[in-house]
């Protein structure tokens, strides 16, 4: 089966009995849950809820093979996606907002989202592709515990939108084989107003360090897909407010100038980004090429080749 012919790092800690202790402290951190930079401090097995209204069982959208995403990880046949349900972000102009935001979701096990997973495999997909997993760590731990027992071994993919906590990366360690997140923000104050957290920049800049330690620079195998590594997206906003400049220099100088980053182009107003100003409007072709320019000249040359043949439209 295609994607299988070499095993996942966690196999290796499953079969040592690691993965099963750190899905006992992944758990514990949900009795006084700081799971995420909130530190919302409920206790989550008692089905209290914080920022990411969740409790102990992690809610699912829908999953699938998906070949939306960026090509190392769609190859032929597709990146076998799970979606979480919920965030711990705010994002006003969140194009997923029935989901990260409305919660549209039902309630699984780990049992459950360890069939998935399988089922995934059994499909062809190259990885298993963990969307908004952030608030669900424990949760995906015990599933890849059983899914492992199981004969689970693609590379996991952990999308993020870039705000975690480094205690709960280090549980990941060995773990996840490819870390995607965002960096969305280089500015406090912006952060703030537009996915409702101050603190981004600073937390999401340790995050991707950290993720990067773990992984090193992205790694394709013969075929040109991804088997471990750091893939990062930026999403580029309206009148410079994403902060290129500065997320794609700290890119370059204090991550590694071999960075897979996909600068992405497709930014439109959806759920309440009318009521910002700004936001509005889609970016220009100008701002887009503009933003490719600040990567190129920093040295990153490893950029997702999508975006070149969609351009935005004003």
């Amino acid at each position: 089966m295609l994607g299988q012919e070499t095993s996942a790092a966690y196999v290796a800690l499953w079969r040592a009995g690691e993965l099963s202790r750190r899905v006992q402290e992944a758990y514990q951190r949900l009795e006084r849950c700081a799971l995420c930079p909130r530190a919302c401090g409920v206790n989550r097995r008692q089905g209290e809820v914080g920022m990411c209204r969740t409790g102990e069982l992690a809610l699912v959208s829908s999953y699938g093979p998906h070949f939306g995403e960026e090509a190392p990880l769609v190859g032929d046949s597709g990146s076998g996606t799970i979606f979480f349900a919920n965030c711990n972000l705010r994002c006003c102009y969140c194009q997923n907002y029935e989901i990260s935001q409305l919660g549209e979701g039902y309630t699984v096990s780990p049992r459950e989202l360890a069939t998935m997973m399988l089922r995934l495999q059994r499909m062809g997909c190259h990885n298993i592709n963990l969307v908004s997993p952030s608030h669900v760590v424990p949760q995906i731990l015990a599933a890849v515990e059983i899914a492992a027992a199981d004969g689970l071994c693609l590379p996991l993919v952990y999308n993020t939108g870039g705000y975690d906590a480094l205690p709960t990366l280090q549980l990941l360690d060995e773990v996840i084989d490819i870390y995607m997140p965002d960096m969305k923000y280089a500015d406090a104050e912006i952060a703030l107003r537009l996915s409702g957290i101050r603190d981004y920049p600073a937390v999401n800049r340790v995050a991707v360090a950290e993720m990067h330690r773990q992984v090193g620079d992205l790694k394709l195998d013969a075929r040109g897909i991804a088997t471990r590594g750091l893939l990062v997206r930026h999403l580029v906003l309206p009148d410079r407010m994403a902060g290129t400049e500065e997320i794609v220099r700290f890119l370059a100088t204090e991550i590694s100038s071999q960075t897979y980053l996909n600068i992405m182009a497709q930014y439109r107003p959806c759920y309440q980004a009318h009521q910002v100003p700004g936001l509005g409007r889609g970016i220009s072709q100008q701002e887009y090429l503009d933003a490719l320019d600040m990567a190129l000249r920093h040295g990153l040359t490893r950029l997702d080749e999508r975006p070149r043949r969609s351009r935005p439209i004003v």
